[in-house]
């Protein structure tokens, strides 16, 4: 099992190109399911849960292609599918796989995919994605540990109203997806508002769907019979820019990040700004950052987009242990998603959790030893921890950190970091 090796104490400094967005890629990749032409995107990132995903789609009939150039591009033809099914065997270590299932059952009048798994942050019921498929006339089962949906006569889903009883970016998704095929029109209703909704409608539209309202909280969708093929640029990964962000501002380094999205990063932006860190758009798509010479604290209410994202919560949960005062850091969208706290404390952090809240007292030095990480984001909020600790840090379990960074440990070597993979 792989980890990572930080030595700390050095600043920052140079350009990294933000990768493809492995949340906007996953559901355009399921989305190739719902054509028998082919589907090209680009600027898809190289990542577990992108390798993961590809390897469902091929289980399920699928032709998948990663062509050598460009290096970011996959190419999906699902001319035909040998089974609506997705195996516990390939989706246990990543939620996403759900996203199939509007999808199959859109295209082929049933599906039955495994409960997935993925990142220990608590509860993200797929509860809501089978009700709205109800709401859309689907018959809905259990079975096995599989969710099994089936539309009317095995046919096409006849459409409906949709509401959501609390926001959700893969249910939104999911049922964006399976209402595209459906005979009549679907509306939905608190519908998740992130980009990479806007981005998932913009490949669909692409396709021949006729959706209206995307990247607000109604959705107005025409079902069509079928759809055709096309081709996609994936948008900026928000998070991972976020991340390298952060990195260039704890370090008090200087980071130029190219190839990302400023348009989404508004309220991280925002919020990076108060703690005192430099940041300003030096042309189309580029962002640099310097960190301030004096951190100050800041508090954060994770909230849905445009909120301040829960994806970015534990990084900043680092940035506040070198901050000077104290930080109130509240978690309204998962439980359970402070795990990396007791990781940092072990490093000489200052933080206290109460429920969803903690509370982060800084600056604090931190110092090197072995950490475990829990999570994804965990992962990258231990590695922004250990590039300020005093001596070496091992990261443990990193392959949580492959799920959705690329090559994290070369684009922080090519600017200054001490960090190696063994």
């Amino acid at each position: 099992m792989d980890k990572l090796l930080i030595e700390g104490g050095r600043p920052l400094e140079g350009t990294v190109r933000i990768s493809g967005a492995k949340n906007a890629a996953l559901p355009a990749m399921a989305a190739a399911l719902l054509t028998s032409d082919r589907v090209e995107l680009d600027n898809v990132p190289r990542v577990r849960d992108i390798i993961t995903m590809g390897r469902l789609l091929a289980h399920m009939g699928a032709v998948v292609e990663t062509p050598e150039i460009p290096p970011t591009s996959m190419i999906f033809q699902a001319e035909t599918l040998n089974g609506a099914e997705a195996p516990y065997e390939l989706v246990k270590t990543m939620r996403a796989s759900i996203l199939t299932l509007g999808p199959l059952v859109a295209r082929c009048g049933h599906a039955r995919v495994s409960l997935p798994g993925g990142c220990a942050i608590g509860a993200r019921p797929v509860d809501l994605h089978l009700k709205a498929l109800e709401q859309m006339g689907a018959v809905i089962g259990m079975s096995h540990g599989y969710v099994e949906a089936t539309a009317p006569g095995g046919g096409r889903l006849p459409g409906g109203r949709v509401y959501f009883d609390k926001i959700t970016v893969t249910g939104t998704e999911n049922i964006l997806m399976a209402a595209v095929l459906a005979k009549g029109e679907t509306i939905i209703e608190n519908a998740a508002r992130e980009p990479e909704i806007t981005d998932l409608a913009d490949l669909l539209i692409k396709m021949g769907a006729d959706i209206q309202g995307s990247g607000t909280s109604t959705i107005r969708v025409q079902g069509k019979e079928k759809l055709h093929g096309a081709k996609h640029t994936i948008i900026p990964d928000r998070i991972e820019a976020g991340t390298f962000l952060v990195a260039g501002a704890i370090t008090n380094g200087q980071l130029k990040l190219t190839d990302c999205a400023p348009e989404h990063l508004t309220s991280v932006i925002a919020k990076l700004r108060e703690t005192g860190a430099d940041i300003r758009e030096a042309g189309p798509g580029t962002l640099v950052v310097r960190g301030g010479k004096k951190l100050v604290a800041a508090d954060v209410c994770t909230e849905e987009y445009p909120g301040f994202a829960t994806d970015m919560q534990a990084q900043f949960m680092a940035l506040a242990t070198q901050a000077e005062g104290t930080s109130t850091i509240t978690e309204t969208i998962f439980e359970n998603r402070f795990l990396h706290a007791s990781e940092m404390i072990r490093m000489g952090a200052n933080i206290s959790i109460d429920g969803r809240r903690a509370v982060v007292h800084g600056p604090t030095a931190l110092s090197g030893t072995n950490v475990i990480a829990s999570d994804l984001r965990a992962s990258a909020s231990l590695v922004l921890a250990a590039l300020v600790a005093q001596g070496e840090t091992v990261i443990d379990r990193v392959y949580h950190i492959d799920r959705g960074y690329e090559r994290i440990e070369e684009k922080l070597a090519a600017v200054g970091a001490r960090i190696r993979r063994v």
